[in-house]
């Protein structure tokens, strides 16, 4: 029996509580987002970006720490700081959005967004009689991709990481279902995944999640090549879903654009021949780095993207590294 006045009881009291007022938070934001103008959306969400920024002291060392090992001397320590508050304010505007995007339909949709890239996938994979693997990274406005697949009449599989608040959970998975998505749940998620696109039908995930090292992970290069390059452990599920389930892997960027709107870009289909898994996510890691390096002010930075610092680093790793010895076995697999 616990005493009413137990830390354990207090600690699961407040939890308790908390979870009911997140949940109630994104009831309320579900509401009223909607009712806003798109460019009062916007400017809501750099407002709370900018806070964040200000106020988020743990968050903000994790960006400004990644940014530095990312980046090196691309940027000065003034020109990183204004790139991680514009990151904070994309990461805002971006959620916010996903509220908002609810007035977003087939007849007013050439007012928010341009889409490019799709028809041309679908169309490919129509011919070939295989399914197509969407993947975004967490870059511009990456839940509106979801929204575009479904504003052309598409619809996918998509992994969603779980709240730890399951009642947030059920809000974000009807918010990115738009009644079009199926939304899976990361655990089980390549099976499930595989089944779809073995019967011709469409996926789509983030391609940039952070795993603990794993089977469902693998390691990847970033900002360099070989020796100077960053490592990072990475979901392989993309790959898998490619290379066993015969599907085109095709990347999709996202570019907010001025006035709210946002341009959404599905690129040419990753080549799968001749490659492993690692390769795979390698080549499709490449695509998203290259528009990161055109426009680091859109990627998320205050993730820990590099958890895991590998033995004989030649360049230094953000603060909150570590070694791990799954890790170190994994960096032998091939690419």
């Amino acid at each position: 029996m616990l005493d009413a006045a137990s830390p354990l009881r207090v600690k699961r009291t407040w939890k308790a509580f908390r979870y009911k007022l997140e949940a109630w938070g994104c009831r309320f934001l579900a509401k009223a987002i909607p009712r806003l103008s798109r460019q009062g959306c916007v400017g809501l969400g750099q407002l709370a970006g900018a806070l964040a920024y200000t106020f988020d002291s743990r968050g903000r060392g994790i960006a400004l720490s990644n940014i530095e090992a990312a980046l090196g001397e691309r940027l000065s320590p003034s020109e990183r700081k204004l790139t991680v508050r514009m990151s904070y304010q994309n990461f805002a505007v971006t959620m916010l959005s996903l509220f908002w995007s609810s007035r977003i339909t087939q007849e007013n949709a050439h007012e928010y967004l341009e889409m490019s890239g799709f028809e041309e996938a679908l169309h490919q994979a129509k011919e070939e009689k295989r399914g197509v693997v969407f993947v975004c990274a967490h870059q511009g406005n990456w839940e509106w991709g979801a929204v575009a697949f479904s504003l052309l009449g598409g619809w996918a599989s998509i992994v969603a990481e779980d709240f730890k608040n399951p009642a947030l959970t059920n809000v974000f998975v009807q918010l990115r279902g738009r009644n079009r998505h199926r939304v899976i749940p990361q655990d089980k998620s390549i099976l499930r995944m595989l089944r779809a696109v073995l019967r011709g039908e469409n996926a789509g995930m983030l391609g940039d999640l952070n795993l603990d090292p794993s089977g469902a992970a693998v390691v990847i290069e970033a900002f360099g090549t070989g020796k100077d390059a960053l490592e990072m452990c990475t979901t392989r599920l993309h790959a898998v879903l490619a290379k066993r389930g015969n599907a085109l892997l095709v990347p999709v960027l996202t570019l907010p654009l001025p006035g709210g709107r946002c341009r959404v870009m599905a690129q040419p289909p990753v080549n799968v021949e001749s490659a492993g898994e690692r390769l795979l996510s390698q080549r499709t890691w490449d695509v998203f780095e290259a528009f990161i390096l055109e426009r680091p002010d859109l990627w998320l930075w205050a993730y820990k993207h590099f958890r895991y610092n590998p033995k004989g680093a030649t360049r230094p790793y953000p603060f909150y590294s570590k070694s791990n010895s799954g890790f170190e076995a994994m960096r032998d697999e091939k690419f």
